[in-house]
């Protein structure tokens, strides 16, 4: 294990970007943002949230790695990783699209570790840790005061390994899709507790009826249509401790029942030794993913660019995703957001580094991003839970107060 000790960001420091971009922090002093998104007024929601609790210790090895893990998490600078009040999704109006917002406020709190939120219509649908509410929306209110209404339960405790539900709509928005993560790393917790998980599931809006659209998708923690084909597309996390260079996190388009490996293979035909017994019906039918991000470096955040807006001319068709960063390979991965090219609706080229700096010189961790949203300017928002910011990015030539330029 190699975790990157979190230390937060002192005053005046700033993730780096090429030169023809520029980067300013949006919101600061946030609690864990984990998840932004744009509504149509061009008011966004920054959904902030902690994981809803521990995992049971079963191996000698859980205990080591949660030591490890708390020790990198918790030793961190004033306001860092989750300080104060979470839970809960605050709002930011700027109205003039100068990237200092006049109105900051909580928007909807004492939800239960949510992660995606999608605005149909008006409809405002939130996926918390074990459900999938529904909330009345008007068009530039400033707070939720309406109560829930469920939709659908989603797979939750008492074990949770992969607590975040990814969430996203049909382009005619009669359909949502939730990713539900595995509940281990490879069912070491049985194959009962892995039932309607590691699998994209489809809702119907009007009923809440849902079924498994793909599986065998280990952690699919973001979710997006592609504009110009139509097609759902996920990031993934795969699985982990069989080494450094395995298995590759994944950028793939969904076919529908489809099945992407977990738990019996890997990156198409590739046998996992450790799950007895095998499937070797399911291996034969197994989809190879579309585009390999690289081992361990942990895709959080998914959003689609058609070009234009405010980001310059080389940002044209592609993905931009959210690295969270590895904790289980000797050399630190990941700890960036990327922009993956798209040519016809398919990925056309090599992913290009767009914010870094996220790691010091001693490989420390200032930030960590998460999700990725475009504004309605065309900035790129994204939000750094261990910083406790929302980031804004811009072309070097647009005009916003924070740079005075």
């Amino acid at each position: 294990m190699n975790i990157a000790r979190a230390i937060g960001w002192k005053p005046g420091e700033a993730p780096s970007v090429p030169p023809d971009l520029r980067i300013a922090a949006f919101a600061q002093g946030l609690a864990h943002p984990r998840q932004v998104a744009t509504l149509p007024n061009g008011d966004v929601l920054v959904v902030e949230s902690k994981a809803p609790g521990t995992e049971p210790t079963r191996r000698p090895k859980d205990i080591v790695q949660g030591w490890i893990k708390s020790f990198a998490t918790t030793s961190q600078g004033p306001g860092q990783a989750g300080g104060g009040r979470s839970n809960r999704i605050t709002l930011l109006r700027d109205a003039d699209g100068d990237g200092v917002p006049e109105v900051r406020g909580t928007f909807l709190e004492t939800l239960d570790s949510p992660f995606g939120v999608v605005l149909v219509g008006s409809d405002l649908y939130v996926a918390n840790t074990a459900a999938l509410v529904r909330y009345p929306y008007t068009p530039g209110q400033t707070r939720m005061e309406a109560p829930p209404t469920l939709v659908t339960n989603l797979p939750g405790g008492p074990i949770n390994h992969h607590w975040t539900k990814a969430l996203t709509a049909s382009p005619d928005g009669t359909k949502l899709y939730v990713g539900v993560g595995s509940n281990s790393n490879i069912t070491e917790h049985g194959m009962d507790a892995e039932r309607e998980r590691a699998a994209v599931w489809e809702v119907d809006r009007a009923t809440g009826a849902h079924r498994l659209f793909a599986e065998g998708v280990r952690n699919p923690t973001g979710l997006a249509f592609e504009p110009q084909s139509g097609r759902l597309w996920a990031i993934a996390n795969e699985r982990d401790e069989i080494g450094p260079k395995l298995v590759p996190d994944y950028l793939t388009s969904l076919q529908e029942g489809g099945f992407y490996g977990w738990p019996y293979s890997y990156w198409g035909q590739h046998l996992d030794p450790r799950v007895m017994p095998q499937r070797p019906d399911l291996v034969a039918r197994a989809i190879r993913p579309d585009y390999a991000l690289g081992s361990h470096v942990a895709p959080l955040g998914l959003a689609f660019h058609q070009g234009g807006g405010g980001l310059p001319a080389r940002f044209g068709a592609g993905a931009f995703i959210g690295e969270h960063g590895s904790w289980n390979r000797p050399d630190l991965a990941g700890y960036k957001v990327v922009f993956v090219p798209f040519e016809n609706g398919r990925p056309s080229g090599l992913a290009q580094d767009v914010v870094t700096g996220f790691l010091n010189d001693r490989g420390e961790a200032r930030g960590r991003p998460v999700g990725v949203a475009l504004d309605r300017t065309g900035a790129l928002l994204i939000a750094d839970d261990t910083g406790d910011t929302v980031w804004r990015v811009t072309g070097a030539s647009a005009r916003t107060a924070a740079t005075g330029r």
